[in-house]
């Protein structure tokens, strides 16, 4: 017997929200246990607590653009697979996923059945991403720096994007000002940055913040 997987939804259209359920349904020979959020302060809600085998995410979101939602996820520390949902197709958006760490995109394009094949290859371990035709992109740089980035000072620089001081940070992530600090320094290395501004706007560029065009 198909064991039903446990997914997250966090989409703030409802009817695309069931096409996902319709096709977690499909791809796992189950009815799938999906659980909804419309923004990404529900989806952490949600995961607080609760196990999930498959996050779906959508991009645009109302306290989330780009690729933002994806990374306040992983450095809350989840690790079930995330899988980018949008109606963005490019080779650049493609590629930018795949190198931030999601375990796929799905165009909302994708019909029902390409949809659940598709979800059947992330939930079966493997990773689900359009073909592209194109070479790296200016971002692709910075995109890479990020990524190289480790779960503790992803917080931290999505903190500093959020405009919280360090002893805010301290406090929310339960560590020191110092730690916070030495933090900082290997964030300004890996990320080729002189300052928090400079920092900040690396970080905005690889996660699209700055591209209105991830939807």
């Amino acid at each position: 017997m198909a064991t039903a997987p446990k997914a997250l939804i966090v989409d703030d259209h409802p009817l695309f929200r069931d096409a996902l359920e319709t096709a977690l349904s499909l791809a796992s020979g189950a009815t799938a246990l999906a659980v909804h959020a419309g923004s990404i302060k529900e989806a952490l809600d949600q995961t607080d607590g609760n196990e999930f085998n498959l996050i779906l995410l959508d991009l645009n979101l109302v306290d989330a653009s780009g690729f933002d939602g994806l990374a306040r996820l992983q450095s809350s520390g989840l690790t079930c697979p995330i899988v980018v949902v949008s109606a963005s197709e490019s080779d650049s958006i493609f590629q930018q996923a795949q190198t931030l760490g999601a375990a796929g995109y799905l165009p909302k394009s994708l019909g029902l059945q390409d949809l659940a094949a598709a979800l059947a290859t992330v939930l079966d371990g493997g990773q689900w991403f359009p073909e592209t035709t194109s070479g790296a992109t200016d971002d692709t740089d910075n995109t890479n720096r990020v990524a190289s980035l480790t779960p503790a000072q992803r917080r931290v620089i999505t903190g500093l994007s959020d405009g919280l001081l360090n002893k805010q940070i301290a406090y929310e992530m339960g560590i020191s000002e110092a730690t916070v600090k030495a933090h900082m320094t290997a964030i300004f290395r890996k990320l080729g940055a002189n300052n928090r501004t400079q920092a900040l706007l690396i970080y905005k560029s690889a996660l699209g913040l700055d591209d209105h065009s991830a939807a």
